[in-house]
């Protein structure tokens, strides 16, 4: 036996394994990429939607979470059909022979298990803005903990959120609309996730979080006063996530 040829491979097999949890989940391949591109630049896509773009960086932010057309995904309270990320990723996991399903709010979720999901078979399950479930409606622990039942082993959760202002305690009642980024992490690091990466790719430093009425004084919504200077300001101020259900 040649042991010389054996060392390096060996080596080799120690750097795999020494290799940090973000290495396990690539950003979006090239291929995905180009057809990321193409849904977002597509001319069926509505305007009000490419007017978000500046805001939500839908490819930037769906490339970090490493989105693979193969895999069985899951959205959490996307909207409707014309819901604004699932537009995109529902036609591209349907055209790379994956499976996407949404979890649709009003549902019963997480009270009963998230219809038509296969829980345990889940590659990663996406959060854009779902805020509602993170804050104000308990138990907020309840829901992240039924999205760790629905990924499988070494599956991901990838999460945007209106980041709240960490100087001030997160109000459990949310009436700002604000997530505390810390908040988030705790939880989902309290139901068995592992932080992988994070982005700033949403942040948007013109947002102070205090407003008249939190978030909602913000585009799209714009319900506060002074409309046109929260329109200088554009969309909230965003932390983007991505986590990992251990092996």
């Amino acid at each position: 036996m040649n042991c010389r040829r054996l060392v390096p491979c060996f080596i080799a097999f120690l750097v795999v394994l020494a290799l940090p949890a973000s290495a396990e989940r690539l950003e979006a391949s090239v291929d995905t990429q180009e057809q990321l591109r193409q849904l977002i630049a597509n001319a069926d896509r509505s305007e009000s939607h490419k007017a978000r773009d500046q805001y939500r960086h839908p490819f930037e932010t769906l490339t970090f979470m490493g989105i693979d057309p193969g895999e069985t995904v899951v959205e959490i309270f996307p909207g409707g059909q014309g819901g604004w990320y699932r537009a995109i990723i529902e036609p591209l996991i349907a055209a790379g022979g994956g499976r996407y399903f949404p979890v649709r709010g009003r549902s019963g979720w997480p009270r009963s298990e998230a219809k038509a999901v296969p829980y345990g078979e889940v590659d990663i399950v996406l959060v854009f803005r779902a805020h509602g479930f993170l804050i104000y409606d308990a138990p907020a622990e309840d829901h992240v903990a039924d999205i760790f039942r629905m990924i499988k082993p070494g599956g991901h959760m990838g999460i945007v959120d209106h980041a709240g202002d960490e100087d001030v305690e997160q109000d459990p009642t949310g009436r700002n609309g604000y997530v505390n980024e810390s908040y988030f992490r705790a939880m989902a690091e309290a139901a068995g996730f592992e932080l992988v990466r994070t982005s700033a790719v949403n942040r948007n430093p013109k947002d102070n979080k205090h407003h008249p009425r939190g978030v909602y004084s913000l585009p799209p919504t714009l319900s506060g006063p002074d409309k046109d200077e929260h329109r200088k300001i554009g969309e909230s101020d965003r932390f983007t996530h991505l986590y990992r259900k251990p092996e």
